[in-house]
C-alpha cells in the first residue's frame, strides 16, 4: 500500500506539475482575441504534436537523403509488392521486378491516357485495378492549362502528405520563425468544394487542401465553422475577412496559392466600408446569399464591437499600402505556394498591401501527392527538396522531352544546374508517369536533388519550334514591368496565346504572340511601345525566339491591353468552364483553349 501511495502521489505530483506548466506556458504567449478555452487548449497541443512530429520526420528525411538510391528501391519495390494482384499489377508482372532497373526496362513511360481506362473502371465501382485499396478520393486536377485528369488516392498517402510534408514544414516554419510560435490564429483562404459521387460512393473532385479534408484543424483558423459551410466563394471570402478583421492578433494568412492572398486582399478594399460595418453592428451583411441557418449561427459569433470597427476604419481611410500589418499588427507570416507564375502576386503582395511580412512557399505539392518540402523558410529564392519516401523519381533531360520513350536518370544521377522533367511513382496508382512538371536542379541535401520549380511542360509558346517556356516569357516581363514602374504603370495579370488561336483582327500574316495584359495605369493607344519593350526583354531571355524573330520567322509581339476586372471575369469563366475547384484553380499563363482566347477577344470588343 505504501508504494502504490508513493506511486499515486508522484503521478499527481508530475500531472500537477505538467499542467501547470501548460498554464504557464499559455499565459505568455500571444493570443488571437476570439479563441474559447477549448480552442485555445486545441492549438496548443496540436503546435506541440505536430512540432515534436515534424522533427522526428525532419530527422528521418535527413537519413533517407544521404540513402536516397536505397530508400528509391525500397519504396519502390513496397509499392510494387502491395499492387501485384491488381489488374494492373498482373498486366505488368510486377511480383516478377526486383530492381529499379527492371522496373525500368519492363516498364514504359506512361501519361494520362494510358490510365484513362483503368480510372474509369474503378469510378464504375470495380475494385482492385491500379490500387490493392480502395480510394477515399478521385482527386480531378484543374484542367485549366489542358484536358483534366482523375487521379485516384489513398488514406494512406493523405497521411503520408500530412506527415512527410506538413509536418516537416511546420517544424522548418518554427525554427525560421520563432515569433509563430504562439496562440494566434490564421486566416485561411479557402471554401468547401463540390464533389460528385463515383458508383462505389466514393467522392470525385478537387483533392487540394480544403475544409472537407481538414476538419481536425478548424479551431486553428480565425472563421468559425459555420462560415466554412457556404459554397459560394465570393461569400466564403467576404466572411473569411469578416472575422479575420475581428481579430486584432491575428497571426499568419495562408492559402495554397499567393494569388488568393491577393484575391482576398483586393476584396477587402474593395469592401472595406462594408466589413467595418457588419463589425460595429455585430451582424453579417444581409445583402449576402448565404443560407438562414449559416447566418444565423455567424450572427451569433459576431458581436458588435465599435472599439475594433472604429480603429480599422481609421486605418482603413488611411490607404491601403501596407494594410496587413496595419489592421494586424502582430501579423508574423503569409503562407502560399508562390512559385512559377505566382511569383507575379507574391511580387505584389511584398510591394502593396503586404509589406514587411515574410513569405514561406512550404510545399510543392499536385494532386499526384507531394513531391517537395521546403526546409529553408527565410530564403528568398524558393527551393525544395525531393521527398524520396512520397515518390519514385526518374528525370529526363528537358532536351529529350520531345520524345516518347527518352532514357531517364535516377535521382542520384542528377547534375547541378540540369534542367528535368519530372517523372514519378507514386502511391496512388501511377507508374513512370510524366505528369509535366519542369525543374531545375539547385543543390543537393546531403545526395538528394534540391530544386526549383521551372514550368509545367504544357505552357509553352511554340509556334516555329521555339520553345519559349513560361518562365522564360515571365523573366522578360519581370524585367518589362520594372521599367514600367519607373512611369507608374504596374501589371495586375497576363497571360498569352499563339496566334492561331486568335480567330480575327490579326494584322501580321506570320505566327506570333499574343499578350493578354492588365495594367494599372496603362495608357490605351500604346500597345506597340508596350509590346516593343517586352519583346526587347524577350529575344534577350529566349535565344531560339530572337534566332527566329531575326530570320523573319515569326512576327512581332501584339499586345491587347484589357479592361480593369477581366482576369477576375477569367477566373469566374475558368471555375465555370473546367473541372477546378476554387481552392485548387491556377490562370494558366499560356492559353492552350481556343475558348479561353474568345473569351479574352470578346472583352476587347465592350
Amino acid at each position: 500500500m505504501g508504494l502504490g501511495r508513493k506511486i499515486l502521489t508522484g503521478g499527481a505530483v508530475m500531472l500537477c506539475t505538467g499542467a501547470a506548466y501548460v498554464v504557464w506556458d499559455i499565459a505568455k504567449k500571444r493570443k488571437s482575441d476570439t479563441h474559447t478555452y477549448r480552442s485555445l487548449l486545441d492549438q496548443y497541443l496540436s503546435y506541440r504534436v505536430f512540432s515534436i512530429v515534424g522533427r522526428h520526420m525532419r530527422r528521418k528525411l535527413e537519413r533517407d537523403c544521404e540513402n536516397v538510391a536505397a530508400v528509391q528501391e525500397e519504396v519502390l519495390l513496397q509499392r510494387l509488392r502491395e499492387h501485384a494482384d491488381t489488374a494492373y499489377g498482373r498486366t505488368y508482372r510486377f511480383a516478377d521486378v526486383t530492381s529499379r532497373e527492371d522496373y525500368r526496362g519492363s516498364h514504359p513511360l506512361t501519361r494520362y491516357e494510358h490510365y484513362r481506362e483503368y480510372v474509369e473502371r474503378m469510378i464504375a465501382g470495380e475494385e482492385i485495378v491500379l490500387t490493392a485499396f480502395k480510394p477515399i478520393v478521385f482527386g480531378t486536377t484543374s484542367g485549366t492549362s489542358g484536358k483534366y485528369s482523375i487521379i485516384p488516392m489513398g488514406q494512406k498517402q493523405r497521411v503520408n502528405f500530412f506527415l512527410q510534408g506538413v509536418t516537416v514544414a511546420l517544424s522548418s516554419m518554427l525554427e525560421g520563425f520563432p515569433e509563430s510560435d504562439n496562440l494566434q490564429k490564421d486566416l485561411k483562404i479557402f471554401h468547401m468544394p463540390h464533389f460528385r459521387e463515383s458508383a462505389a460512393g466514393i467522392p470525385i473532385g478537387p483533392n487540394s487542401s480544403s475544409p472537407a479534408n481538414s476538419q481536425a484543424m478548424l479551431n486553428l483558423y480565425s472563421t468559425p465553422k459555420p462560415g466554412f459551410d457556404i459554397m459560394s466563394e465570393r461569400e466564403a471570402l467576404y466572411v473569411h475577412l469578416l472575422f479575420a478583421l475581428k481579430d486584432r492578433n491575428l497571426g499568419i494568412i495562408e492559402a495554397n496559392f499567393s494569388f488568393r492572398v491577393h484575391t482576398a486582399l483586393v476584396m477587402m478594399e474593395a469592401c472595406w466600408e462594408q466589413l467595418v460595418t457588419d463589425i460595429e453592428k455585430g451582424c453579417v451583411d444581409p445583402n449576402l446569399d448565404i443560407e438562414d441557418d449559416i447566418r444565423a449561427a455567424l450572427n451569433q459569433l459576431l458581436k458588435p464591437d465599435l472599439g475594433r470597427a472604429q480603429e480599422l476604419r481609421e486605418e482603413f481611410q488611411k490607404g491601403f499600402d501596407g494594410i496587413v500589418r496595419r489592421v494586424w499588427p502582430f501579423m508574423g507570416l503569409i503562407l502560399a505556394t508562390d512559385t512559377g507564375s505566382f511569383d507575379l502576386y507574391r511580387q505584389k503582395l511584398k510591394s502593396h498591401y503586404c509589406k514587411g511580412i515574410p513569405m514561406y512557399s512550404p510545399i510543392y505539392g499536385a494532386t499526384e501527392g507531394l513531391v517537395g518540402v521546403n526546409i529553408w523558410p527565410s530564403d528568398e529564392e524558393r527551393h525544395y527538396i525531393l521527398c524520396p519516401r512520397s515518390m519514385v523519381f526518374e528525370l529526363i533531360p528537358v532536351d529529350s522531352s520531345d520524345q516518347d520513350q527518352p532514357d531517364t536518370l535516377w535521382l542520384e544521377q542528377a547534375q547541378l544546374g540540369g534542367v528535368y522533367e519530372l517523372v514519378i511513382t507514386n502511391a496512388g496508382g501511377l507508374y513512370r508517369y510524366r505528369f509535366g512538371d519542369v525543374v531545375k536542379v539547385v543543390g543537393f541535401y546531403h545526395k538528394c536533388p534540391v530544386i526549383q520549380f521551372m514550368y509545367r511542360q504544357g505552357q509553352m509558346l511554340n509556334v516555329r519550334g521555339e520553345k519559349t517556356s513560361e518562365d522564360m516569357f515571365y523573366q522578360a516581363l519581370k524585367s518589362a514591368k520594372k521599367a514600367w514602374a519607373d512611369t507608374g504603370v504596374h501589371v495586375v495579370d497576363y497571360c498569352c496565346a499563339e496566334s492561331v488561336l486568335v480567330q480575327e483582327g490579326q494584322a501580321n500574316p506570320l505566327p506570333h504572340y499574343v499578350l493578354f495584359l492588365e495594367l494599372q495605369n496603362g495608357v490605351k493607344g500604346q500597345e506597340k511601345q508596350y509590346a516593343q519593350q517586352l519583346e526587347d526583354y524577350l529575344r534577350k531571355t529566349a535565344y531560339m525566339y530572337d534566332r527566329c524573330r531575326t530570320q523573319g520567322s515569326i512576327g512581332p509581339l501584339v499586345v491587347h491591353l484589357m479592361p480593369e476586372g477581366c482576369f477576375s471575369e477569367y477566373r469566374e469563366h475558368l471555375l465555370s468552364n473546367t473541372m477546378a475547384g476554387s481552392n485548387q484553380l491556377k490562370v494558366p499563363r499560356v492559353m492552350k483553349r481556343r475558348t479561353d482566347v474568345d473569351f479574352m477577344m470578346d472583352r476587347l470588343k465592350e
